[in-house]
């Protein structure tokens, strides 16, 4: 009889901790034009249709940077249950861009982090991600620069001139940050890496950057730590004919969408899989926001997503 009560009882206690988890929902940050106008925010309930929040408005207006822009906005759940953001603020700016928010609507103060201040030459700081490191109980933030005569030479056009690698610093707290170092260089020019958890490795989804003959695709390496290191053999693209940037992966049961910007197209791409090895063209599948551009997919609470839907600048000012 005790063990049937000592049963009854584990199973109440099971379903009353399955009962506080809250359902999450999807949501995209992204920018567009220019990104002078800012912070802009969709949601799915599938991964294929996307939604603009606000009216498709913007939720925020960047004013920090050389050029106050809000390129590449990069928004991830701590565990400490804000949301943080990073994001290219300038062309030439050997800083990112930093804010948090609880609820996605109302925002810290904005300030720089100077990620490359330390590199005279240092040409840019652009597409900074982030991703929070259980094993190291640390937040990375990762972003890509051009140092002239620093790494393996390639072949430029007339027009593309930067041989970009992916470089990195860590921090607890968001106010120290340790000393940036190079996170992933191989023998080819790379941008847009974004780090994606799956099973028991970590996977490093990038774009090869090659200006000269021109790649411009979307491919990955995977290391059993989130740090690294990462093999610089990297995989073929996963990809087509386009040219595509940006990546951002996102699971949705069991499928894995790599969404991203097909930019010389103006439009939106994804690809998808439940292997990580077949991958499947869903382009003509996903509906976007009109005028998205590269941004990052990511999962959230319902209670806050409903209060996005709810949200409309005009109600606020």
């Amino acid at each position: 009889m005790k063990k049937l009560f000592y049963l009854f009882a584990i199973l109440l206690l099971i379903s009353a901790c399955t009962a506080n988890q809250e359902k999450e929902g999807y949501l995209f940050s992204y920018f567009t034009g220019r990104s002078h106008d800012g912070l802009h925010l969709a949601y799915s309930d599938d991964g294929l249709i996307w939604t603009a929040l606000n009216d498709g408005k913007s939720f925020l207006m960047p004013d920090v940077g050389k050029d106050n822009l809000m390129r590449d906005p990069c928004i991830m759940l701590g565990p400490d249950n804000l949301f943080h953001m990073v994001w290219t603020t300038s062309w030439t700016d050997k800083v990112i861009g930093y804010a948090s928010s609880k609820d996605l609507i109302h925002w810290s103060e904005q300030k720089t982090i100077p990620v490359m201040a330390h590199e005279d030459s240092a040409r840019n700081s652009w597409a900074p991600e982030l991703f929070y490191d259980k094993e190291t109980q640390r937040y990375l933030i990762f972003w890509a620069t051009d140092i002239p005569g620093r790494h393996s030479p390639i072949k430029f056009t007339e027009k593309e001139k930067y041989n970009l690698r992916i470089y990195y610093t860590a921090t607890k707290d968001f106010e120290t940050f340790e000393p940036t170092k190079m996170f992933f260089n191989p023998d080819f020019s790379v941008i847009d890496a974004t780090i994606f958890p799956y099973k028991d490795e970590f996977v490093m989804f990038l774009k090869n950057e090659n200006p000269n003959p021109p790649e411009k695709n979307i491919r990955y390496t995977t290391s059993k730590h989130a740090e690294g290191p990462y093999p610089t053999t990297v995989s073929a693209p996963i990809t087509r004919d386009y040219w595509a940037e940006g990546p951002t992966a996102l699971q949705v049961g069991d499928t894995v969408y790599v969404y991203f910007d097909k930019y010389r197209n103006h439009q939106y791409g994804a690809v998808r899989s439940t292997d990580l090895k077949e991958w499947e063209d869903v382009s003509d599948k996903i509906k976007m926001p009109r005028g998205i551009r590269h941004g990052t997919a990511f999962k959230a609470p319902m209670s806050i997503i409903n209060k996005l839907k709810e949200f409309n600048t005009k109600t606020e000012e």
